[in-house]
């Protein structure tokens, strides 16, 4: 039986499936609506699309590295306790191992690769469906290195930060040194060319208006802001910052004393920017229990 865009545009209405679930659906059940609603439910697929407008900012981050290249990934469930689930770290542990064997550039595309348990997607529909909560596969990055380049690597609290860097040069010891103290002072960006015109333009403004207020005339407030900047790259770019172990250093001096260069960093913490959830998890359970 042919199927067509309003039966799919049906099943979708009536499960809140994705069009292209909706459509598989359809396919295997030769076009029977009801056989179709219980195919999606049997995949876990109607019981999941329920959960999409739930806030899914807990989870982990992780890195895994294979020779010269790395994958650092994010993955989302909506309480922190079930991002210490074996089965929640297992299907992290899947996705990351997929993605260090692809080249693939985008969410959508990662979605698509095949694993042991179907197609990423669909690992995550089924492993939403089991544990009960919205999983959100939220962002990833695949890094490439030569053979004169270091990989370090740092993952803190468990998994709530994890931090990737690239080193040309020196060893993989500076190279996971350099990882620690991403993960650790929260640096913005690698170096002070990566940070956008805009959000430099307005910290000129604030600090020149800082300087103004503090009653000094504009041409005097210009030549503070000068050196306020200066400041304002030693925390928020890697490069600039103070190497947390001497602070006599930046850490770009420390690499580079160690006959290094850095050539990349990229650090995720779990749920930044994110919206969080502000209710009460237990009494969430609790009425769950209760019936209510």
């Amino acid at each position: 039986m042919e199927v067509t865009a309003s039966m799919v545009k049906d099943l979708r209405e009536q499960t809140g499936a994705g069009m292209m679930d909706c459509k598989k659906a359809l396919a295997e059940t030769n076009g029977n609506m009801e056989e179709a609603v219980n195919w999606l439910r049997e995949k876990g697929i109607a019981k999941s699309a329920k959960k999409e407008s739930r806030i899914a900012a807990e989870g982990l981050a992780n890195i895994y590295v294979d020779g010269n290249k790395a994958v650092i990934l994010e993955v989302n469930s909506e309480t922190d306790f079930v991002s210490k689930n074996e089965e929640f770290r297992s299907m992290i542990d899947t996705i990351g191992n997929t993605l260090l064997k692809s080249d693939v550039k985008t969410i959508d595309e990662a979605k698509e690769l095949a694993t042991d348990e179907g197609t990423i997607g669909e690992l995550i529909v089924n492993k939403t469906a089991k544990i009960g909560e919205k999983l959100s596969f939220r962002r990833f990055e695949i890094v490439t290195k030569s053979d004169d380049e270091y990989f370090g690597s740092y993952i803190h609290m468990g998994g709530k930060i994890a931090s990737l860097t690239v080193i040309k040069g020196a060893n993989a010891e500076v190279a996971k040194e350099v990882a620690m103290q991403a993960a650790a002072m929260k640096p913005l960006y690698c170096f002070p060319s990566e940070v956008p015109a805009d959000v430099l333009d307005n910290e000129r403004t604030v600090l020149k208006e800082q300087a103004m207020n503090e009653g000094k005339p504009a041409d005097i407030a210009e030549k503070m802001v000068e050196g306020r900047i200066k400041k304002f790259y030693k925390e928020i770019c890697l490069a600039e910052q103070p190497f947390i172990k001497d602070g006599d250093v930046s850490v770009e001096k420390y690499v580079t004393n160690n006959g290094g260069e850095i050539k990349r960093m990229i650090r995720y913490e779990v749920g930044e920017g994110m919206e969080k959830r502000n209710d009460n998890f237990a009494e969430e359970v609790m009425n769950q229990v209760k019936g209510n």
